[in-house]
């Protein structure tokens, strides 16, 4: 079959324009039309098309599968042809995410990632926007992606590597933190499918024309719309991660290395008082050895500690030490922090020692109501020993164990996620823990 004649791609200079605001709504007017066009992300350049338009994401699909060499499941023999149906093929394993529904925000990506395991919603909390893709089972019954067309929904299944089945199945996900995607984002009324093609010699696609380049070499294709905004930011594909219910593994490796991701998995435990000198100190030092005695390693978590009326710096209290001391645990190094935003954000759960505590952490952060709870799980609260004596202090240490202990038997089972087959104990070296020198 004789290849189309090629013409040259329209293409939109970014970094010299003096009106990018043109260039958005050309690439709008384009997508909405039904065409592929070709974009800049911080990883690499890709194709995209809007999930609406089931031609498109056709093509799409078309151009990524000849580009990558995939084979359809009609004919074995031969690569995936211009005039496959895109659901011949299904994304080998190396190459699953390589077609991935594009969203604009994390919350957006909350309406398909559905159910919503604590795992995929913590990647997604932390690593988007940014240089990754996410694999993650959807439920049809339950997920945003009943509501796209079904040829659509069956290609980004094809693309996480599995075909499509009646109660839905995986799906890739992205969202770029690039300018012009966001933009992009912001006209449409319904996400983009994203396509990630690969240059002959198998390096990734960094500039507009490496990209128009591999499509002209795997299809004889030109785009319509190439739009150009210089070297991708990181130079390199994003890191792919497949995650099935609280497992986990990296799928390719990218620029997320798996040293970090191992960083992004972990849930984060944060234990609060009023100044972080005296009880959450103690309870964030008794939870790592509580940790350490049910796993056989503390760092299985991030335990911090903070107070919602502290300082930057301040040793814990001599007495708190003293009784760390006699239990084994060095509470030396403690320096105090106040709860800031950039804590609460990634918090899976924050443990306060009062009810006051507790109102004032809400109040602040409405949105994170849901995983604030007093340490005590009766609701009460464990009484500041501050000036008091040492035995003062045993006694509030004692408590705080008892209490501890209780939530790490009733915490859900995939609260602590499980390494995949490529994954294993973390063996980077360890990091400082917030709180701590």
């Amino acid at each position: 079959m004789d290849r189309p004649r090629f013409t040259e791609p329209m293409i939109y200079d970014l970094q010299t324009t003096d009106d990018p605001r043109d260039i958005v709504h050309r690439s709008v007017q384009a997508l909405v039309e039904g065409q592929v066009i070709g974009v800049p992300s911080e990883t690499v350049y890709g194709l995209v098309a809007s999930s609406l338009c089931p031609a498109a994401v056709r093509r799409l699909a078309q151009w990524t599968a000849t580009c990558r060499g995939w084979h359809t499941h009609s004919d074995a023999s031969n690569p995936a042809s211009s005039g496959a149906d895109p659901t011949d093929f299904v994304a080998p394993t190396a190459d699953a995410g390589s077609i991935a529904l594009c969203v604009r925000s994390s919350e957006a990506a909350g309406d398909f990632l559905m159910p919503m395991t604590m795992l995929a919603r913590r990647m997604s909390e932390r690593c988007f926007p940014g240089p990754l893709t996410l694999i993650a089972d959807c439920d049809d019954s339950v997920s945003a992606m009943s509501c796209l067309p079904e040829t659509v929904a069956e290609t980004l299944r094809a693309g996480a590597g599995q075909r499509s089945s009646s109660t839905g199945g995986p799906v890739a996900f992205r969202v770029s933190e690039h300018r012009l995607l966001s933009h992009i984002h912001r006209y449409l009324s319904a996400p983009l499918v994203w396509g990630e093609i690969g240059l002959p010699d198998a390096s990734p696609p960094t500039t507009a024309e490496k990209l128009q380049a591999a499509l002209t070499a795997g299809t004889g294709e030109s785009l319509p719309l190439l739009l150009d905004d210089g070297i991708s930011r990181y130079g390199d594909e994003g890191t792919v991660v497949r995650v099935s219910g609280n497992h986990w593994h990296v799928q390719r490796t990218g620029v997320i290395q798996q040293a970090a991701m191992n960083q992004f998995v972990k849930p984060v435990i944060a234990l609060v008082c009023t100044g972080n000198t005296c009880r959450s100190p103690m309870a964030e030092t008794l939870l790592r050895e509580a940790l350490r005695r049910k796993f056989g390693r503390e760092d299985v978590a991030r335990v911090v500690s903070a107070g919602v009326a502290a300082g930057h710096g301040s040793g814990a209290a001599p007495q708190a030490v003293e009784v760390m001391g006699r239990r084994g645990l060095d509470l030396t190094g403690h320096a105090s922090q106040p709860l800031e935003e950039s804590l609460m954000s990634m918090a899976d759960l924050v443990l306060t020692m009062t009810r006051r505590h507790r109102d004032a952490i809400v109040a602040a952060w409405p949105d994170r109501a849901e995983r604030v709870s007093t340490l005590r799980r009766d609701g009460g609260d464990v009484s500041d020993p501050v000036g008091m004596s040492v035995e003062v202090y045993e006694q509030c240490a004692d408590q705080i164990v008892s209490e501890l202990e209780g939530w790490l038997s009733d915490l859900p089972p995939d609260f602590f996620p499980s390494d995949g087959p490529d994954g294993g104990p973390d063996d980077e070296p360890r990091q400082p823990h917030a709180g701590s020198e």
